[in-house]
């Protein structure tokens, strides 16, 4: 993998980059939609790509390892076969999906006991068999095993828990460096930036993964519960000591308006359920606010879902018609609502990338960051 910082903003820390890996390249700041089985929730790869033009996106290694399970990914020659996708895959390595079965799971130095939500059978994840397992998903990007505190946790907790992540780090690597991919593609490692809401826990952990020298990083354990502020404070801390040649990932991030905010704050790379999941729930994100598109009001307004017509959804389809589907339990709703809410997304982006090439980002910021965080 390579990166190259094509141009910094002059008045914020928003970066202007490309990504290259051998299954394409990546312009950045990007969003990820989150394909956590090997599907982007409700969509067609074919849609995901033409469509609404996503440059990556995401699979899970808790939930793919579960299902299908890693001997039919390996006959398949891996997820980006199995699925049909021609673009670069990231895969997350299941660490928050462990720390979110708070109640099923058992951490120790050696790794994670978990049980599966979907049949309750027991399983054992470490930093070694993690980075095996996404060897056979063949991602382009794989993280290193970490433990997610939650946003909550108290100073010793969370300094111990950057401890085991640090720990199970080194290990990551180890495994990563001395093992090869296997389907004749290259793959690259972000090691995650833990340490809760504390300053100097994020600062510690900020260095020694710099020192480590991988080609991208990621900053991990936000958006899990604690104040935005402290999301957006913790986000500025670690950006200040990871190493600007390289990309800066913040995991499950977030809202239209956290996006520009972490882009305003030098972070390259986001991927969020929240496009797909809430717009499957009728909440839709456009250029002039939030619609609640099940709300009466919408009933009989013809106009199109977005003025800035960002999919073919938008221009093809009206809110009164899309409000009548979700009304009607109409299955359709929920995948004319995710395509519109991930067109909108990869629009941001793009716009923010024009925006930081123009010298203009930072106006157009304070404007949007308002707009997309209205409700309508």
């Amino acid at each position: 993998m390579d990166f190259r910082l094509l141009k910094k903003d002059d008045k914020t820390n928003a970066r202007l980059g490309e990504i290259t890996t051998d299954h394409g390249k990546i312009q950045t700041p990007i969003f990820m939609p989150v394909g956590t089985i090997g599907s982007v929730k409700g969509i067609h790869q074919r849609d995901v790509s033409e469509d609404i033009k996503a440059q990556i996106i995401l699979g899970n290694t808790y939930h793919l390892y579960l299902r299908p399970g890693t001997d039919i990914l390996k006959q398949a020659g891996g997820l980006h076969k199995f699925i049909n996708w021609h673009k670069p895959i990231l895969t997350d390595s299941g660490g928050y999906q462990v720390f979110s079965l708070a109640a099923n799971r058992k951490l120790t130095k050696e790794g994670a006991k978990f049980r599966s939500h979907i049949d309750g059978s027991s399983h054992f994840f470490t930093p070694e068999n993690v980075m095996d397992i996404q060897r056979i998903i063949g991602a382009d990007i794989m993280m290193a095993f970490d433990e997610c505190p939650p946003g909550t946790a108290d100073f010793k907790y969370a300094d111990k828990s950057l401890d085991l992540t640090m720990q199970w780090l080194n290990r990551c690597i180890k495994q990563f460096d001395e093992t090869e991919p296997l389907y004749g593609h290259s793959q690259t490692l972000f090691p995650i930036v833990q340490g809760c809401v504390y300053p100097e826990l994020r600062k510690k952990a900020a260095h020694a993964v710099a020192e480590l020298g991988r080609e991208g990083n990621a900053i991990g354990g936000l958006s899990v519960g604690e104040p935005i502020e402290l999301m957006y404070e913790m986000t500025e801390i670690v950006n200040e000591i990871l190493p600007q040649d390289k990309p800066r990932y913040l995991m499950g991030v977030g809202t239209p308006a956290n996006i520009l905010e972490g882009i305003s704050r030098g972070v390259d790379m986001f991927d969020c359920v929240m496009p797909t999941r809430n717009g499957r729930n009728g909440m839709l994100f456009t250029s002039e606010g939030i619609i609640n598109i099940k709300n009466k009001k919408w009933e009989n307004d013809f106009s199109q879902i977005d003025t800035n017509g960002n999919s073919f959804v938008d221009s093809y389809y009206s809110k009164a018609y899309l409000r009548h589907l979700f009304v009607s339990k109409e299955l359709l709703a929920g995948q004319i609502a995710s395509i519109h809410n991930l067109s909108f997304y990869l629009w941001l982006v793009k716009q923010a990338r024009e925006k930081i090439e123009s010298g203009e980002f930072s106006a157009w910021k304070q404007v949007m960051v308002k707009k997309v965080s209205t409700r309508l």
